[in-house]
């Protein structure tokens, strides 16, 4: 009779069949790592693929902090470990407790040969990248038009800039012909006239699927775009060429809209605050020119030639006045010392002499003062008058002495 068992409990049996089986226990497998994410938890998460076959395996947080290097997609790498169910899904997968590098997938290498080619041409130079405006007229979009990129995308700038127009480009993200539409894409909708940033993306996956993004002609279309470019490829941890050459690399397509649309009312609040810093430097700078115009008024109407003709004659007046106390001082002075000098011209004069009862005598106008120069006729004056005399008799010598001899 046949078993009837439950999904559970078919899941564990097969679960503890496989765990009973040595041979499944302590192995070692060789493949291409893909699709590698790494959690919170510290815990990997990725799949190890060959030509033709593919497994799952988990490198739990105890395991891989012993490693020297960490995995990344399209590497080849040995794996030891041992083969379990995890039993919630039914799922088999290989449990990594030690990991080693076994050489390099094929498409790691093209990869990186390409990397260093378009390096070197310098497509990822960073003196390349252009700062994203500030507010773009519109938003162009890149990619699958069924994704969820494009919906978290409108949802994250409805939320930010409601009035935000946001154009899509639909393009093929994966599988032939995938790269020669996304550069198409970017080329046609970064030439529409107000489209002023381009975002570039798709959801997360393999190093296959988004093997697209790693193309070089979107790499080159990314380059040639004539506005800034963000690259929203796959997770965080997930790198591209397309990454490296866009303007900006954002980890999701929720943060590429995050940094190319501002939200608006910080964007209303940072002009309310512009405006205010405007308005009071406008305020300083009218209240500098004022006091510097008020002091222009006070020195030019200190030069007003009403001022300058009030303030020379108020000099000419001051000046006068010295002038005037000057000259009457010079003539007080003047004054006083002509009176001491006619004092003194009074009293060494012959009036003095004439007051004492002295007389002069003069022939003409000249004075007498010798015997010898004494004419017959002389006059004489006296204190009180004037007389003429005859002379009757000369005698020369001391007139206080013995008499003196005739001349």
């Amino acid at each position: 009779m046949a078993w009837t068992l439950s999904v559970s409990e078919l899941n564990d049996y097969v679960r503890r069949a496989i765990a009973s089986d040595p041979s499944l226990r302590f192995l070692s497998i060789r493949g291409e790592v893909s699709d590698f994410k790494k959690y919170a938890s510290g815990h990997w998460y990725f799949t190890l693929k060959d030509e033709t076959s593919m497994i799952q395996c988990v490198c739990f947080r105890q395991y891989n902090t012993r490693l020297d290097f960490r995995p990344e997609n399209g590497m080849q790498v040995v794996l030891t470990g041992a083969v379990g169910l995890y039993a919630e899904r039914g799922q088999y997968q290989f449990y990594a407790e030690s990991m080693t590098r076994d050489g390099v997938g094929e498409l790691y290498l093209k990869l990186e040969a390409l990397k260093n080619k378009l390096m070197k041409e310098g497509l990822f130079d960073v003196s390349r990248k252009r700062p994203l405006p500030l507010l773009p007229r519109a938003v162009g979009v890149v990619t699958s038009r069924s994704g969820a990129v494009i919906h978290d995308i409108a949802t994250v700038t409805k939320r930010r800039f409601p009035a935000m127009q946001i154009i899509l480009r639909p393009a093929l993200v994966q599988g032939e012909g995938a790269a020669e539409d996304i550069a198409a894409g970017i080329a046609e909708i970064s030439a529409l006239p107000n489209v002023d940033v381009v975002i570039v993306g798709r959801g997360g996956g393999s190093l296959e699927d988004l093997w697209a993004f790693n193309e070089e002609t979107v790499v080159r279309a990314i380059a040639a775009c004539p506005v800034p470019v963000v690259s929203a490829v796959g997770h965080e941890v997930d790198v591209t060429l397309s990454d490296l050459a866009a303007d900006v690399r954002a980890a999701t397509p929720s943060v590429a809209a995050e940094v190319c649309v501002p939200e608006r009312e910080a964007l209303i609040a940072s002009i309310g605050k512009m405006r205010d810093a405007m308005s009071r430097a406008a305020k300083n700078d009218l209240l500098s020119r004022q006091s510097r115009l008020a002091l222009c008024e006070k020195r030019l109407a200190a030069r007003h030639p009403a001022v300058l003709m009030r303030d020379a004659q108020g000099k000419a007046e001051l000046l006068g006045h010295r002038l005037q106390a000057l000259m009457e001082r010079q003539f007080t002075m003047l004054k006083n010392k002509t009176a001491l000098l006619s004092d003194q011209l009074n009293a060494l004069g012959p009036r003095q002499a004439l007051n004492r009862g002295y007389a002069v005598l003069l022939d003409g106008r000249q004075a007498v003062t010798s015997v010898a120069q004494a004419p017959d006729e002389l006059t004489v004056l006296l204190r009180d008058g004037r007389m003429r005399m005859r002379v009757l008799e000369k005698r020369k010598g001391d007139p206080f002495g013995e008499e003196a001899s005739d001349v």
